[in-house]
């Protein structure tokens, strides 16, 4: 029997693969595609994937593939510098999707997980000891847990009948690579005329003489799996900018709307769903592949825990807990981006005025901090202000925080020197180092990098252990 089955091979599939792995869970990821898409979707990683990628020691490839680019001007396209955020990493990493895939398999693989693709995924039943998985082929796998990553028309999220409530597509977009004929000063000064008034359009130079071009479709159509046309695509350009501005060879195309969906429940008994098979939003403030990065960071740990044994009562179900109100919080960010970019003179108004409001920096950073997600915190209940909260990478008296955490282990960070994780060594490493950023004189952090508790005293510290680290061995 296999451990997990993850179905689905994009970031958030092949990131939970990567972080069952490391605690030696038997992975099998399954994606239909026969071949990797070359579609580039997303185009980055915010800061707190940033961070992520650091505390696996991934950050150093994503750095020698992508470009540092300011934070500011995400929160609905509005120009603003950027503003001071609490993390080692305040930029944005522009990185093309298919390369953030490439990596995160590697990382996976490189780790033990396998691999299948041209495999797709027709059924499941689940009972009380594991989930039979049928796929197009006729083949039947048995998993322990089966998790869908399948994207926003999720075959798991169907199967399992789990309801996806929200908004359909009201409006449409085009997106795709292709060479430009036009001289680029010809096609930098239509495009800042355009964009004026058309937020959703535009075309951004690539390497080898492609272009990423970004334009309104006509209408919303109704079947959005079927790619649009090339002619559609230079109709679409004259209609907003009068000039197709000489486009031909075409690389790919696509289209994406600005649906709005959640899924009721995250978990169905052996089954759960996260990315976009979870929740669905427009792409304003890239937040959708950093979004199913960070739910496979959350769940990969308790996952991995539930199927070694030693996960406490309500771990699993804490994916679910924890992860919902972020997605339904960037739902909410998302519609109101959505809205500050309409046409419509109220809107506009609206738009103005925030505008104004984020010349103070401390409205900026807040904005700026829901797309990024570093002032994220769950709730853990009162105390320390850092409780719940993830820690940002602290310089140590040799090293730094995050070069600690590559293990995907839980972490005692103790200032005192006079703490122990005796009986949970298996699952916890207790580090003695001093820091200057840290104000607090001990930690205990969580495989995913929240805080989990905040003291001195050993006995509340064992009276905590077992939430999150189960009991002692």
């Amino acid at each position: 029997m296999i451990d997990v089955i993850v179905v689905g091979g994009g970031p958030t599939g092949l990131m939970l693969a990567g972080e069952l792995r490391l605690h030696d869970v038997r992975v099998l990821v399954l994606d239909k595609r026969p071949e990797p898409t070359e579609v580039v979707r997303a185009l980055g990683l915010h800061a707190r994937s940033i961070e992520v990628m650091d505390q696996r020691g991934l950050l150093g490839r994503f750095l020698a593939h992508g470009r540092r680019h300011p934070v500011g001007g995400f929160f609905a396209g509005i120009p603003k510098p950027s503003p001071r955020l609490d993390t080692a990493h305040p930029y944005v990493l522009g990185i093309p999707q298919p390369t953030t895939d490439r990596l995160l398999a590697e990382h996976a693989t490189g780790l033990g997980a396998e691999i299948r693709r041209g495999a797709e995924l027709v059924g499941l039943t689940q009972d009380d000891d594991g989930v039979t998985a049928t796929l197009a082929d006729g083949a039947r796998l048995r998993t322990r847990y089966l998790v869908g990553c399948d994207g926003g028309r999720s075959t798991v999220r169907e199967l399992l009948g789990v309801d996806f409530p929200g908004e359909p597509s009201r409006t449409e977009t085009l997106l795709g690579e292709m060479k430009v004929a036009a001289a680029p000063e010809v096609v930098a000064a239509v495009v800042a005329e355009v964009r004026k008034t058309q937020l959703r359009f535009g075309l951004m130079p690539l390497a080898d003489g492609l272009h990423r071009v970004i334009v309104p479709a006509e209408g919303v159509t109704e079947d959005r799996t079927a790619p649009p046309t090339f002619e559609e695509f230079k109709h679409q350009l004259k209609a907003h900018a009068g000039t197709d501005f000489g486009v031909h060879s075409p690389r790919w195309l696509s289209r994406f709307g600005d649906a709005t969906r959640q899924a009721e429940r995250y978990r169905d008994g052996r089954v759960l769903l996260a990315g976009d098979a979870a929740h669905v939003h427009p792409p304003v403030g890239g937040q959708g592949l950093n979004l199913g990065v960070q739910d496979a960071f959350n769940l990969g740990w308790k996952l991995a825990a539930q199927v070694d044994g030693w996960a406490p009562d309500g771990l699993l179900d804490s994916y679910h807990a924890e992860r919902h109100p972020v997605a339904a919080a960037v739902l909410d960010t998302t519609r109101a981006q959505m809205q500050l970019m309409s046409l419509e003179p109220g809107a506009r108004a609206v738009r103005r005025l925030i505008a104004e409001l984020m010349e103070f920096d401390e409205v900026n950073r807040h904005l700026t901090e829901k797309i990024t997600a570093t002032a994220l915190r769950y709730d853990f209940g009162e105390g320390h202000p850092l409780l719940g909260r993830r820690l940002r990478d602290v310089r140590l008296e040799h090293g730094r925080l995050y070069e600690l955490t590559h293990a995907g282990r839980g972490l005692l960070l103790d200032q005192t020197g006079r703490l122990s994780t005796a009986g949970w060594a298996d699952r916890v490493d207790h580090v003695v180092a001093v820091s200057e950023e840290l104000d607090a004189p001990a930690v205990l952090l969580r495989p995913d990098g929240h805080v989990a508790w905040v003291g001195e005293d050993q006995d509340d510290l064992v009276a905590h252990l077992p939430t999150w680290f189960g009991a002692a061995a």
